[in-house]
């Protein structure tokens, strides 16, 4: 028992010696002796203040000008996934509504987007005015870039001539069946998510923040300059000043000091905005800052001792051992969480008493994180199969299947090695369904499918549904002599399922098989193997089905001993 109460009698303790009455006790001792000493030190430190705020200014810049690049990024993936559902959905004549209705609403750095013809003419907009007024882009350099390369273009700074605001656009290729049906999806930028950006940059006495085009028109500013956007800058002379920088130093951004054209020397920073001629130019006025510092020093002298307070506690206590620390160790769990470790754990007594919450939090969050990670593992795992499978025969959807045929066809290119592919067809399906109803039809696909699934677990091939009643057996290292043997395995697999078709000639369900057998290496692609065996499938059909036809050799079984063999 006096175990137990020592211990809550530290815990106790541990609490009301907290991170506040450390600072407290710490600032104290320490803020006094430093006084005198940070009060010389100020005198000190206004010419560093210029230098200070240059480099933070710098920073900032670089920042915007990476953020723009950024959004770019996200514009790119935009214009990619439009141009893909404009693609696919064109094959349904819908292509403009899908593609319009598929734009997120949550982007406001897009203003419109346009699909715009080989000829350059607007065909669909979500801007309705782009399609009416019948824009053209045909004349625009990043239009033709875009046409010829195939590649995601940015454009440089121009002027809408929809709106006659300042933009950027970016287009990225969007391929037709032919080459006369491509056409080329189109963003206009909106910059005003810019002059967002660059809000950090305004509201600061003798500081000038801009974004200038190549020929110095300012194209975005912070709100408490908004007035300049539209106008040359105030000094042109300093663009020639900045590409000499870059040219003899190789790099988009930097500082350097200027004498501006009313004679005030300004300390410049400036970042070239990847992809396009723009920057964007910070400029300080020395003297005017060095105004404001000397003014912030006398009011220092009155507020120092408050503040001291603080800094210190912040530089010399906070940042070391009360936050910091904590925090990496806090970092370095949820990084092993991050990493699937979900037995991380901080030992308790190493923390102060206000982050044993957070550390249970983050139990908790590890401990939910875990629960779902399984349940999407489920899931997903789940979805994959439904997205593969043929829910009616049982067996590999179409698109399964063409995933197969050209991982067989790498795979027999490298090797040498023969490639089979049977298309069989149930006979007379249509009158089938017509006479016994689509429940009976279905059942009998899926008996076919049964018995196909069967044939090629003893075969060692991959079947699959390919549409309707049509089926598929892939056939990996078959030449086409044993490609005809399964052939007539699988047509007479499907005879001994003695299904009744009253309005077939042989009184039963049949298939016709269309054999083809291949090299990968003698053909260009896997398409060519199946426009074979589709050849040879028709073949089989006008040779009166139940049959088994190869690619430019017809077998077929005429009598009726061969009809149930």
């Amino acid at each position: 028992m006096s175990r137990i109460r020592i211990n809550r009698n530290k815990a106790k303790f541990r609490g009301l010696f907290g991170i506040r009455a450390r600072l407290v006790l710490l600032a104290l001792i320490l803020v006094g002796p430093l006084m005198a000493e940070r009060i010389r030190a100020l005198d000190a430190t206004r010419a560093e203040q210029i230098t200070l705020a240059a480099r933070d200014f710098s920073s900032v810049v670089q920042h915007s000008a990476e953020a723009q690049q950024e959004v770019f990024g996200s514009v790119e993936a935009v214009l990619k996934s439009s141009a893909y559902i404009y693609t696919s959905a064109a094959q349904v004549n819908r292509s403009c509504a899908i593609m319009r209705a598929s734009l997120r609403g949550d982007m406001p750095w897009i203003r419109s987007l346009t699909v715009a013809g080989k000829d350059g003419t607007a065909q669909c907009s979500t801007w309705p005015d782009v399609v009416e007024q019948g824009l053209n882009f045909g004349d625009r350099p990043y239009f033709k870039k875009a046409l010829a390369s195939g590649e995601f273009v940015v454009s440089n700074y121009l002027f809408s001539r929809l709106t006659n605001q300042p933009s950027v656009m970016a287009a990225y290729l969007a391929p037709g069946m032919t080459r006369d049906d491509d056409a080329v999806i189109i963003a206009a930028v909106n910059l005003g998510w810019m002059s967002k950006i660059m809000s950090k940059l305004g509201g600061k006495p003798g500081v000038t923040a801009v974004l200038v085009d190549n020929a110095g028109t300012v194209l975005a500013a912070p709100s408490d300059q908004a007035s300049m956007i539209g106008r040359p800058m105030g000094n042109l002379a300093l663009l020639p000043a900045i590409a000499a920088y870059t040219l003899n130093s190789d790099r988009q951004a930097g500082s350097l000091s200027f004498a501006a054209d009313d004679g005030t020397q300004r300390a410049v920073s400036f970042a070239g905005i990847p992809g396009t001629g723009a920057q964007l130019i910070v400029s300080i006025d020395e003297a005017r800052v060095s105004a404001i510092a000397d003014y912030e020093i006398r009011t220092a002298y009155l507020q120092l001792g408050f503040v001291c307070l603080f800094v210190l506690l912040g530089a010399l206590v906070v940042a070391e051992r009360l936050i910091i620390k904590p925090i990496e160790m806090m970092e370095t769990m949820a990084q092993r969480f991050g990493r699937g470790d979900w037995s991380a754990r901080v030992a308790r007594n190493r923390l102060p008493a206000e982050f044993i919450p957070l550390a249970r939090a983050f139990y908790g969050m590890a401990a939910q994180l875990r629960g779902r990670e399984r349940e999407l593992r489920a899931s997903n795992e789940q979805l994959t199969v439904l997205a593969s499978i043929d829910m009616l025969s049982g067996l590999a959807n179409r698109r399964s299947f063409q995933s197969r045929l050209d991982f067989e066809w790498l795979k027999a290119q490298q090797s040498g090695d023969d490639l089979a592919l049977l298309m069989i067809d149930v006979d007379h399906f249509k009158l089938f369904n017509d006479t016994y109803g689509h429940p009976e039809g279905d059942a009998c696909l899926a008996r076919v499918g049964e018995a196909l699934a069967g044939l090629a677990h003893h075969t060692s091939g991959f079947a699959g549904r390919y549409g309707g009643e049509e089926f598929c057996l892939l056939l990996p290292n078959t030449d086409v002599a044993r490609a005809m043997q399964i052939g007539e395995m699988v047509r007479a697999a499907i005879w001994s399922l003695s299904v009744p078709h009253t309005t077939s000639a042989y009184q039963q369900v049949t298939v016709s098989v269309g054999v083809a057998a291949a090299t990968p290496i003698e053909l260009e692609q896997p398409k060519d193997l199946i426009e074979a065996a589709d050849a040879s499938l028709y073949a089989a059909k006008r040779r009166g089905r139940n049959t088994v036809v190869e690619h430019g050799f017809v077998r077929t079984f005429g009598t009726s001993a061969s009809l149930v063999g």
